[in-house]
């Protein structure tokens, strides 16, 4: 199985980096129970991004919940050399890891690699990076998604770009269609809909559902502005 079968048409993935990690397993439970089918989650490791975030021991303590509740977990990986996390992804049950255009030196052999310990292989770029060379790279590498950052990665909670929604376009005018489009940073209720429309099929949303008191309405709300 891949992104083919994991996605509905489309998805809002809930970031769980802006989770309440003391709550964690019973915060997945609830959404899952809300119809979440995939979560995001974030690899920082103090070099590509500044923050150190989670990594494969957390990745390990909630990948089974969320395989047996039939979910997916899709790993971003901020960090430099990410190929050299690819086993420790794999084996703590993550499904999918995307990595950064400016983080590779060899995109297609990060995605050979990936798919050599049965992942799924995404390619991320930053705002500043250009949406064409981007879209381009992902398409001679055969990847399986394109992340468009509509902030700069790192940390959570930060305001969606405006310029965004070019880049969006742009990438889904030249990726074939069968390659999802995700977006990451500031989605809300206010903007998922304008960010469908642009091209976006992968819609990670952070605090816009953990930062409610009423997560299974925070993602429901999200779902319905895209209905």
């Amino acid at each position: 199985m891949g992104w083919a079968d994991w996605v509905r048409t489309v998805e809002v993935e809930p970031s769980l980096y802006a989770a309440d990690f003391a709550r964690l397993g019973e915060q997945i439970n609830v959404l899952m129970r809300a119809g979440v089918r995939i979560f995001h989650f974030d690899v920082g490791d103090g070099h590509f991004v500044e923050p150190v975030t989670m990594g494969p021991i957390v990745l390990q303590s909630i990948s089974g919940l969320i395989r047996e509740a039939g979910g997916f977990v899709d790993c971003h990986l901020m960090t430099e050399f990410p190929e050299r996390h690819f086993s420790a992804v794999a084996q703590a049950g993550g499904d999918s890891v995307t990595v950064h255009y400016e983080a590779v030196d060899d995109v297609p052999r990060a995605a050979r690699a990936a798919r050599a310990h049965d992942l799924q292989i995404g390619l991320a770029f930053k705002p500043e990076t250009s949406a064409a060379y981007a879209a381009h790279a992902a398409v001679a590498s055969n990847v399986d998604i394109i992340l468009c950052m509509s902030i700069e990665p790192g940390y959570s909670g930060q305001a969606f770009m405006p310029e965004a929604y070019e880049r969006i376009r742009t990438v889904r005018e030249i990726v074939p269609r069968q390659m999802h489009v995700q977006v990451d940073g500031g989605i809300g209720p206010e903007n998922v809909r304008a960010v469908y429309e642009a091209g976006a099929t992968l819609l990670v949303a952070g605090s816009s559902i953990f930062g409610r008191e009423d997560l299974p309405r925070a993602y429901r709300r999200l779902v319905q502005e895209l209905a």
